[in-house]
């Protein structure tokens, strides 16, 4: 990812040219195709952290509300999807291009229980069974804490949090901010310089 895209993947609508190139996730479920771009996380990689996230979660709920935070091309939402058939996956992130994408990838797989949206456009009953997520941490710890105040507040009563967050990008200082503010927080897995996190309901 260049410099450019990297400061643009959490803008509303990315300047740069698109130029999308075709991915392969090789996961458990099988593989998955996804259409990525230029101003959108991933673009033409498999991320690690996304896959350390999926290969060691299993399938979220089977029915109700799921949450990908910062969906970028679907990754997380596309398998949630295919793992939950019977449950309502809300693929959301700020960047227009993501939200395309996402839709796009959905659709060309035949996943018709993903809801693509802007975070604004998610009804305020909602609350979710779990959340899966790669946050942006580049966004700067204010913000990001403020991000994930918002939607860990969505969670329904006894639901979870997962996040993969870089070691080098303060994984273990997000851990204790969490547990710190009523967002009782261990570690599940750690692999490829990545942690796992799971949030629980407070």
């Amino acid at each position: 990812m260049t410099r450019s895209s990297e400061r643009q993947y959490f803008d509303d609508d990315p300047s740069v040219p698109s130029a999308p190139v075709d991915v392969t996730w090789s996961l458990p479920d099988g593989p998955l195709v996804l259409t990525t771009d230029r101003g959108v996380f991933g673009r033409g990689q498999v991320d690690t952290g996304t896959k350390l996230l999926l290969v060691t979660l299993g399938a979220p709920p089977p029915t109700g509300d799921l949450l990908d935070l910062g969906c970028g091309t679907g990754a997380i939402a596309l398998t949630m999807a295919r793992r939950s058939p019977g449950a309502t996956v809300w693929a959301v992130d700020v960047n227009r291009r993501a939200r395309e994408l996402c839709a796009a990838n959905a659709a060309r797989h035949g996943l018709t229980n993903v809801r693509v949206c802007a975070p604004d456009e998610v009804p305020d009953d909602v609350v979710f069974a779990e959340i899966w997520s790669n946050p942006p941490i580049r966004i700067g710890k204010a913000a990001l804490h403020d991000l994930l105040d918002r939607w860990l507040g969505r969670l329904a009563p006894g639901g979870v949090a997962m996040l993969v967050v870089q070691k080098h990008l303060g994984s273990d200082s997000l851990q204790r901010w969490l547990s710190d503010h009523g967002h009782p927080t261990d570690r599940l897995a750690t692999g490829a310089g990545f942690r796992v996190l799971r949030v629980r309901d407070r």
